[in-house]
């Protein structure tokens, strides 16, 4: 199945959509998609073909999204405790991932037609080699894509994230890079994996459980969560709707809540020079890894 599809949405659904891009849409959705496995033994097929079928809902997702107008969408893919799982499932899991990545490099001119810019957050040290290769071809040959971009956590956790981040701070104040007196949540917010984008406004989760996995945790303090109660594979563009539609009812008191946190919150001069010395090694690293 391919990463650019036509959309699936029917004309009912098409008014819908009119009728909600006449309010508020967010600017930044982010999935949960959670119900792959349940799915596999609920249609009697292996757990790999569960997988298999929840990324092929990911590309009809994709794209009910930007019918929305929603310019970001975040997943989560695969957690650090996914490792924990069978060797035979994370195996298994490591091939799907090496094929769809390498379909993204097949498909590098409809990408960059559509510009979409494709970034795989999360501790991309704990996969093999070649699927890190993958994903630093993948963030070089999107990354200067803007009209959409699709962030997938793969290898993540948020507690991983917000050690990763701390430990940017802690080195940029261990070399002078900053001071004491730069530190403040809007620095810090962009030393996490999602550095460049703007919090979700909106987190869906699939498959009827209310807890979020340790997934942006810090970036959705002030989201709205929405929880469905279909399995992944299931999920219907109704669900989607129905989510923006709600989300929609509560945007207002949720915004009051973000301005209240980021209150003071300016980078300063200092600050604004360490950020970009890390954005410019991200890079460095991801030619590093494609050489390599």
């Amino acid at each position: 199945m391919s990463w650019i599809r036509d959309s699936s949405l029917n004309w009912f659904h098409l008014l819908f959509v009119r009728l909600l891009r006449c309010g508020r849409v967010p600017e930044h959705v982010a999935f949960i998609m959670d119900g792959n496995r349940r799915y596999a033994r609920k249609n009697n097929v292996e757990k790999l073909e569960g997988h298999s079928k929840g990324f092929d809902k990911l590309s009809e997702v994709l794209q009910w999204c930007l019918d929305l107008g929603i310019p970001e969408v975040t997943v989560y893919a695969f957690s650090i405790e996914n490792f924990k799982r069978s060797e035979e499932e994370v195996n298994g899991l490591m091939e799907l991932a090496r094929g769809k990545f390498k379909r993204i490099l097949l498909e590098r001119e409809t990408l960059n037609e559509h510009g979409v810019k494709i970034r795989v957050i999360g501790n991309l040290s704990l996969l093999p080699p070649d699927i890190r290769k993958l994903v630093a071809e993948v963030e070089l040959i999107t990354k200067d894509n803007n009209k959409a971009v699709l962030n997938v956590a793969f290898s993540y956790t948020a507690q991983d994230e917000m050690t990763y981040g701390t430990n940017l701070i802690l080195n940029g104040l261990a070399n002078d890079s900053i001071s004491t007196e730069d530190l403040n949540l809007k620095l810090f917010s962009k030393c996490l994996y999602t550095r460049g984008s703007k919090h979700p406004e909106l987190i869906i989760r699939t498959s009827g459980e209310t807890r979020l996995s340790d997934f942006l945790l810090f970036q959705g303090s002030c989201s709205y969560l929405y929880f469905a109660d279909v399995l992944w594979p299931e999920l219907s563009a109704w669900d989607l709707l129905w989510a923006v539609f709600k989300y929609q009812h509560v945007c207002q008191t949720l915004d009051n809540m973000a301005k209240i946190l980021q209150n003071n919150n300016t980078l300063s001069k200092k600050g604004a020079q360490f950020l970009k010395s890390i954005n410019e090694n991200h890079i460095n690293e991801l030619h590093s890894t494609v050489k390599s």
